[in-house]
């Protein structure tokens, strides 16, 4: 056995004894994935522009920050295919936030908790920017997402109607994929898509299901009057 074939099996002994698991699918499939999130969002902007959606842009223009980031920092650590799901997750949003301003009725009245939200999540972000850690680094940025997408969560609690789930619903398919390319299930590789997966599977569920609508009874009304 040649040396580089002994480093090769040493490798993978090694990856068997830490509980790492070879990826289900082809990594190929990650085009799958970025192409399930454009369907996702296209429709996404199609309700934006008719008026049916209205997003909320605190959600989806920190959504688009934080994709955007990840992506460039992903290019810089060469992680290869996987990183056209990450720039999927920064490019559309940004496009949803630039259609919204397309209809008026699509304007989602930004409150004092979208700011709060906002302002912690910004904040988050730049923790990260600075920390030298890199597994601190990475709770900081994927706590920053999961606080960003509060805003929509309520919203999807409150007034489902102002939601489209299939985004949603597409975008835990687009991360259901991404995780199944992975060759080893890491904390850096699983953390980020599987936290957004299930953000995503809980605001689809809010909209189809209109939850809070029916635990709420009028007191939906009430608060979507207060936040528009």
């Amino acid at each position: 056995m040649d040396e580089n074939n002994s480093l090769k099996v040493l490798r993978d002994t090694s990856g068997r004894r830490n509980g790492q698991t070879w990826h289900v699918i082809d990594s190929r499939f990650i085009f799958l994935a970025a192409l399930v999130s454009f369907a996702g969002t296209y429709g996404y902007i199609r309700d934006t522009l008719r008026g049916d959606t209205s997003p909320n842009r605190v959600t989806w223009g920190l959504w688009a920050i934080e994709g955007i980031l990840a992506f460039v920092v992903e290019i810089q650590q060469h992680v290869g295919p996987a990183a056209l799901t990450t720039l999927m997750l920064g490019f559309m949003p940004l496009v949803i936030v630039v259609v919204s301003f397309k209809n008026p009725r699509s304007v989602w009245k930004i409150g004092r908790f979208d700011l709060f939200c906002g302002l912690i999540s910004l904040a988050g972000l730049v923790f990260w920017g600075f920390v030298n850690e890199p597994t601190v680094a990475l709770i900081s940025f994927v706590a920053a997402d999961q606080i960003a997408a509060l805003p929509t969560v309520r919203k999807a609690w409150i007034a489902p109607a102002s939601e489209s789930s299939r985004v949603f619903f597409l975008g835990f398919v687009n991360c259901a994929i991404t995780l199944a390319t992975l060759k080893h299930f890491t904390t850096a590789g699983v953390l980020f898509p599987g936290c957004i997966l299930v953000t995503d599977l809980i605001i689809g569920l809010l909209v189809v299901t209109k939850l809070g609508e029916r635990l709420g009874g009028s007191g939906p009304t009430r608060l979507l009057r207060s936040a528009t």
